[in-house]
């Protein structure tokens, strides 16, 4: 699995020191950027980076947004999109949300991917409109 960013990206992204355990989180983060990406078409190398660095920079940085955001609604998992209680201790999820929940990406994740040209869409999130 590709991961888009480094715990010393993330800090400098989030002027922040990094938690202990981004590495998870940027994991997590970088699957999510792999979803935007389903239709994007970018050179790779061997590795599956992005040979542009512009594109490449995007990548770190919407990373960098997405486990930002993750870790800043406390949603590592995206498990408050699919319950409308949510409790971690002695585990308690409640029943499904209609047509909606909290957005499973950051936007400024999808803002930096399409600053880049590298969303040729839009990304519908959240409830349906």
């Amino acid at each position: 699995m590709l991961v888009y960013a480094t715990p010393d990206d993330y800090a400098d992204y989030t002027r922040k020191p990094a938690p202990a355990d981004i590495e998870g989180e940027l994991e997590r983060a970088s699957e999510r950027i792999d979803e935007l990406l389903t239709v994007a078409v970018y050179r790779t190398d061997d590795t599956g980076m992005p040979i542009e660095p512009d594109e490449r920079e995007a990548l770190k940085r919407a990373t960098c947004a997405q486990a930002a955001w993750s870790l800043a609604v406390g949603d590592p998992y995206g498990v408050a999109s699919a319950y409308k209680d949510v409790q971690i201790g002695s585990v308690k999820l409640g029943g499904r949300t209609d047509a909606g929940g909290p957005p499973r990406y950051a936007q400024d994740a999808v803002s930096i991917l399409r600053r880049a040209g590298l969303l040729p869409g839009y990304v519908i999130d959240g409830p349906y409109w």
